[in-house]
């Protein structure tokens, strides 16, 4: 016989927490027994709870709950960067949203962070070369949550997705680590050319409600995008560019704009 699986709640804190708050929150409402159950104390681990979390959300008449959850299980297995991106991801809306107040509410209840997670295990099929199967996890995920990410953009962790309304990532884009972004947020090409044409986000950025930027362009790390903003140049790093087309106004304000969230333009010229 096999040796047993071991306990992870007793050796993963993060896991452990989130069983602890669901156990909580049934006994504050035990109507939500069943969602909690079946979303996180069912599970062995915070993989397995995402696998079933994702697949949920994107069954659809066409593919299975059970056949999404095998991909999504065969690339946690797989990969365990996705596990530790999720895990990032996980922590930026727990420390960033002012509205999260435990580390189960994004698993079962927030949008973009259910999105991003979805967008990792469509990532994963296209550079695993299964495109079709890459697009159509992209196709539930816009049909779902409202948020279009091509499944050939790199996307770093601890990524933070605000409400999640209208959110579009291109191809070609690239997103660095600890990005912050409201909703309706464009990560555009500006015409019809198969190259290289989307944005190039560095680390730490934060993005505004409604910002565009558009073209091969880089935003350099540590910057903040006003909200509304059309970004058709280069942003420098640690600076703060607003208007339509986008101009610098001023310093980035903090040495962690996405992390703080402070949008307010105090003052920029």
């Amino acid at each position: 016989m096999g040796q047993p699986k071991p306990n992870l709640t007793k050796i993963d804190p993060v896991w452990a927490k989130i069983c602890d708050e669901a156990r909580s929150a049934i006994e504050q409402e035990p109507l939500m027994g069943g969602i909690v159950h079946a979303g996180i104390l069912h599970h062995d681990s915070l993989d397995a709870a995402l696998a079933y979390r994702v697949a949920m959300k994107l069954a659809s008449p066409e593919m299975s709950e059970q056949t999404l959850r095998d991909i999504a299980n065969a690339a946690f297995a797989a990969e365990p960067e996705l596990v530790a991106a999720s895990r990032a991801d996980l922590a930026a809306v727990y420390e960033r949203d002012p509205a999260c107040h435990r580390l189960m509410q994004p698993i079962l209840f927030f949008k973009g962070f259910q999105a991003v997670q979805s967008y990792r295990l469509g990532h994963w099929l296209w550079e695993q070369d299964r495109k079709d199967l890459a697009y159509f996890i992209q196709m539930r995920i816009s049909e779902v949550f409202g948020v279009d990410i091509h499944p050939a953009a790199r996307v770093g962790r601890g990524i933070m997705i605000d409400h999640a309304h209208s959110i579009v990532i291109g191809e070609t884009a690239v997103v660095g680590d600890n990005v912050s972004m409201l909703h309706s947020v464009t990560l555009g090409g500006t015409g019809k050319e198969d190259d290289d044409r989307h944005p190039k986000i560095g680390d730490g950025v934060l993005i505004g409600a409604g910002a565009k930027v558009l073209g091969n362009i880089k935003v350099g790390h540590c910057s903040r995008i006003a909200a509304g903003s059309v970004v058709l140049q280069e942003v420098p790093p640690m600076k703060t560019v607003a208007g339509v087309p986008a101009k610098i106004v001023g310093e980035a304000g903090c040495a962690q704009p996405s992390v703080s969230m402070d949008q307010l333009l105090r003052g920029q010229n």
